[in-house]
């Protein structure tokens, strides 16, 4: 008899847990007008309203209701921070009963350039987990450029310096571009220097309205991930780097027999919120998309609908269905699934143009030369 094909509930609960975070944009605007910026209205001043930050909190609420972790509200794109404390403390001011009895968590990714002392007081009130956008020191810095084309590097520096005078604790996420990527000592040592707890590098993509430069290559990304990992070896008190960790929890799970651990895990649906209050899945960078085929890839809004019930009928949704496709097929087609897990639903979309699709640039220069780099390094030093 035939296998019973499962039914579309049971092939996205296959891979999606309920939302561990929610991305929140406050405003469309972004006083910086980085080369590399995927966002298609950066230069728009949309703010979201109050009653959007009302109906979300509400909807968290019901979310959360059962109890389990936290549920991240992370503040992102374009620059958080350009709506002023005044606006930032009003869209925080519904989710606080939430936030006082352990239910939600804030996080801000701001370019810092926008960072004073009212804000380190707004961010200690509210207990934000802060990331700052910074690509390294100032000749790896020269794609993040203010409107008027000048370079913003000092004033991102300065931001920096109010958050260490109040003890504000910082992440940092960097763009790793064809010219920054041969040098990942020089960005490491920097980021160790600057003060971070931790560092993300996302090697550039051709995602959004970035789509005319040149993009390292997957030979240029195994040797810059090889370098990064002899440097963290002996550094790693100093800078914790967000990939080579999720690596090593990997392979920590697998030798330890605990790969059950690591399979039960899911994917995070990322639920997005725009200013307007309108809802996508999968990839923040879906939000300001426009494609007919996916009505834009709006799911909903929570001004008059909620989180619980767009997650419950998300199986239902098109493109989601689609990236479930590829990562059936991503499932038995690649060496490095295990661990890679299908990568991201945006770069199948910009890169591919489908979301049933497989591989991806990205995939090969942030996930596969990764493990390629481990691997590589691992044998060289056996021979030795």
């Amino acid at each position: 008899m035939p296998a019973r094909t499962p039914s579309r509930r049971a092939r996205y609960d296959r891979w999606f847990a309920a939302p561990q975070t929610v991305v929140v944009q406050p405003t469309t605007w972004c006083n910086l007008d980085c080369r590399y910026c995927y966002l298609p209205f950066r230069k728009l001043r949309r703010q979201m309203r109050t009653e959007v930050a009302v109906a979300l909190a509400t909807s968290i609420t019901q979310l959360t209701a059962d109890g389990g972790p936290p549920i991240g509200i992370v503040w992102h794109g374009g620059e958080p921070l350009a709506i002023g404390t005044h606006r930032f403390r009003a869209l925080f001011t519904p989710f606080e009963d939430l936030r006082r009895a352990g239910r939600v968590r804030h996080y801000v990714q701001t370019n810092a350039t926008l960072v004073t002392r009212s804000w380190c007081e707004l961010l200690a009130t509210y207990d934000v987990r802060v990331g700052v956008s910074i690509d390294g020191p100032a000749p790896t810095n020269n794609d993040r450029i203010d409107l008027r084309g000048k370079p913003a590097f000092d004033r991102i520096l300065r931001g920096i310096r109010h958050l260490r005078e109040h003890d504000i604790p910082f992440s940092a996420i960097s763009v790793v571009t064809a010219e920054s990527i041969t040098r990942p000592e020089e960005l490491l040592q920097f980021l160790a220097e600057l003060g971070c707890q931790s560092a993300g590098f996302n090697v550039e993509e051709v995602e959004g309205v970035n789509t005319g430069r040149q993009t390292p290559t997957p030979e240029q990304a195994e040797d810059f991930w090889r370098r990064t990992l002899i440097w963290s070896r002996s550094n790693h008190d100093r800078l914790r780097v967000r990939e080579l960790e999720r690596l090593a929890e990997y392979l920590h799970l697998i030798r330890s027999g605990q790969r059950a651990v690591w399979n039960e895990r899911r994917l995070d649906p990322i639920p997005t919120v725009s200013v307007a209050g309108d809802v996508v899945l999968l990839s923040p960078e879906f939000a300001d998309t426009t494609d007919a085929a996916y009505d834009d890839f709006r799911v909903g809004n929570v001004l008059h609908d909620s989180l619980a019930d767009l997650m419950e009928g998300a199986h239902r949704v098109g493109y989601v269905r689609d990236f479930l496709t590829g990562l059936d097929r991503c499932r038995t087609e690649c060496d490095v699934f295990d661990f890679c897990r299908g990568a991201q639903a945006a770069n199948r979309y910009f890169e591919n143009g489908s979301l049933r699709s497989t591989e991806t640039n990205y995939c090969r220069v942030s996930r596969q030369a990764l493990v390629t780099a481990l691997s590589t390094l691992a044998t060289t030093e056996n021979a030795a």
